[in-house]
């Protein structure tokens, strides 16, 4: 009998790629954005604006992901405002600054870009597009001033944005052409609350929640876009805030059956699944299988369907996103804390010493007498990035994308015809980005021959075998960076994702705690504070997952500084779905049983050893009253 063999996680994760079907939407956004504006460039005369407003189009299709229309405009626009930033500042240094100078900029330029990177998703890809436009500026050598590429490249991005606002997406043209994203994100909350109400007293019940987790983080980040004024605008927006916020009630008894274990009649999800279908169909409801009444948590799901029917089918607005905006004191914190401060000194030593080298490598002439030296400090950029895997995962995936995407543009260029043969090879390879980025290896090989089309229809030779050498150089540049000893301890980004879960459960426990003080600590405000702490809790469990799965799949001389993180961000999941079913009891009872103190109890105390083990630092535990 033949036994599989397991691989190491870090080759496994390497070989690991998204599935899921083609967005077929984005896909054609991505055709009309690069080619058709280096089209109209070189038709006009202005091929090398041309070149940067195609290269703006194409990091912003690296980050035209599903989701809602408002959306994409923070997601696409913010990192492309930060990137025409970059590129001013990168032609100027690199106009009036010479090597040494000029490298002691790009360091300082990754060490800030780095920090903000600790924010948030959108903060990452503006850091990352602050540094790969700035390495452009400097080392693509182009007639054209600083600000005239700084808005070429704002506009390239800018007309990718406009694609997404106009064209039609898949469900757009059901209900409001506006919120086909949003509607899509919502109803996905109430499938997964119908398929975790399926898998209760199942081994399937954990997984069904975080699921549920995502969800209503999509549809929260759908719904929370930017827009001309602070509330929702028209009937349609509200009502649609309106069904988000009766999903919250519903996914918090769905939470509290689940922590429960004991499994639920069938017809308990049918209710959900009808409001999933009335959403996505911008219809009524009809009629919901009431569920039995016979349990605090199946009661809640009962009084929620209520609320939810009201919501729908009678036009109840509920403005509350349940949502607040970080304080620059948690801004402050995610910069300087021990993940920033990781962060930013690995981006900073990286692109530092890519761009020392690379222009070492130019004056020396090592790849003959091209000029764009840009190239290795903008791959170590994208290489040093934890966001897209593992540090090894990353490097594999880069060196094998690079070779086989030059490889195959050696062979496109040869029997092109130029320019318009190259042309069209740029508005292909746009329109393959959106499925490509599934796999980081994929995503680099489409990148590759892109990039390498649009600098030699801007006029260089070519440049296939050079890239290569120059993106192995930033793999070992990234490899021997990423492994460097940092001050303090080792795994900063984990921990500061640990500390912000450890932060955000222990706020949510406390306020349901101060609950149980009695009805005036039980008013529909403090039961919208309690869903927006939950939140905030669930969500900042997730990105702790998050970093703790990629920093699991490092090689052991990484992965080690995180042991036992798992086992702490398991214990506070369990401290967080047992605070949510003690909330759903003292809304049917009034005060908590000396079970469920109990519980408690015995999670901090488990929870206080786990951190010790690991040496994190956590906030105070609140103080759970004694069982009995």
């Amino acid at each position: 009998m033949l036994r599989r063999t397991q691989l190491p996680p870090w080759i496994a994760h390497a070989l690991r790629a998204q599935r899921g079907p083609v967005p077929w939407s984005a896909v054609a956004r991505g055709a009309l954005a690069a080619g058709p504006l280096l089209l109209v460039a070189v038709v006009v005369g202005r091929t090398s604006l041309g070149v940067v407003a195609a290269i703006a189009a194409m990091l912003a299709g690296i980050n035209d992901r599903p989701g809602s229309r408002r959306g994409s405009v923070r997601r696409l626009g913010v990192p492309a405002v930060v990137g025409a930033v970059g590129l001013f500042v990168g032609t100027v240094a690199g106009d009036r600054l010479g090597a040494v100078a000029l490298t002691v900029v790009f360091a300082g330029l990754g060490l800030f870009a780095g920090g903000i990177s600790a924010v948030g998703p959108v903060a990452s890809a503006s850091g990352t597009q602050l540094l790969v436009a700035a390495a452009i500026g400097a080392g693509m050598p182009l007639p054209e001033s600083g600000w005239e590429r700084a808005l070429a490249y704002l506009g390239g991005a800018l007309w990718l944005v406009l694609l997404r606002l106009v064209l039609p997406t898949p469900g757009s043209l059901v209900g409001d052409f506006r919120f086909d994203g949003e509607r899509d994100a919502v109803a996905g909350v109430y499938d997964a609350v119908a398929e975790l109400l399926d898998a209760v007293g199942s081994d399937r019940a954990t997984a069904r929640r975080a699921a549920l987790t995502a969800a209503l983080d999509h549809a929260q980040d759908a719904l929370t876009g930017p827009r001309l004024r602070r509330y929702a605008s028209s009937s349609a927006e509200r009502r649609l805030h309106a069904q988000y916020a009766a999903a919250l009630p519903l996914g918090e008894a769905a939470t509290a059956l689940a922590w429960a274990g004991e499994p639920v009649p069938a017809r308990a999800s049918q209710g959900p699944r009808r409001l999933a279908a009335a959403v996505r169909d911008n219809t009524h409801t009809g009629p919901l299988p009431a569920p039995s009444r016979s349990a605090p948590a199946l009661r809640a799901l009962d009084d929620a369907l209520l609320h939810a029917a009201e919501a729908f089918d009678r036009g109840r607005e509920n403005r509350d996103l349940h949502t607040r905006r970080r304080t620059a004191g948690d801004l402050v914190r995610s910069v300087f804390g021990a993940g920033g401060r990781e962060y930013g000194l690995r981006v900073a030593l990286c692109f530092g010493a890519g761009a020392a080298i690379a222009q070492g490598l130019y004056r020396a002439q090592w790849y003959g007498q091209h000029e764009h030296w840009y190239w290795l400090p903008a791959t170590a950029v994208f290489l040093v990035k934890p966001d897209l895997g593992p540090l090894v995962s990353r490097v594999l995936c880069r060196a094998a994308g690079t070779v086989l995407g030059a490889l195959l543009f050696a062979g496109f260029a040869a029997v092109l015809p130029r320019p318009e043969g190259l042309i069209a090879l740029v508005a292909l390879s746009g329109a393959l980005i959106p499925v490509a980025t599934r796999h980081f290896a994929a995503q680099t090989a489409v990148v590759t021959v892109l990039v390498l089309a649009l600098v030699m229809v801007g006029g260089e030779p070519q440049a296939a075998v050079s890239r290569i050498g120059e993106t192995l150089l930033a793999c070992a540049i990234v490899l021997v960076v990423g492994h460097l000893p940092m001050p303090g301890q080792g795994g900063g980004g984990v921990r500061a994702r640990l500390g912000a879960a450890g932060r955000a459960a222990y706020a949510y426990l406390d306020h349901v705690l101060s609950e149980s003080g009695g009805a005036a600590h039980r008013g529909a405000d403090a039961r919208a504070l309690r869903w927006t702490l939950r939140r905030e809790a669930y969500r900042a469990l997730a990105e702790a997952r998050t970093a703790i799965a990629l920093a699991a799949a490092e090689l052991p001389a990484l992965a080690r500084h995180t042991k036992g993180a798992d086992d702490v961000v398991a214990t506070l999941e369990r401290l967080v779905d047992t605070t949510t079913a003690c909330a759903v009891h003292l809304d049917d009872s009034g005060r908590l049983t000396p079970w469920h103190l109990a519980q408690l109890n015995e999670l901090l105390h488990e929870l206080a050893e786990e951190r010790d083990q690991i040496g994190l630092r956590m906030p105070h535990a609140p103080e759970v009253p004694l069982a009995g």
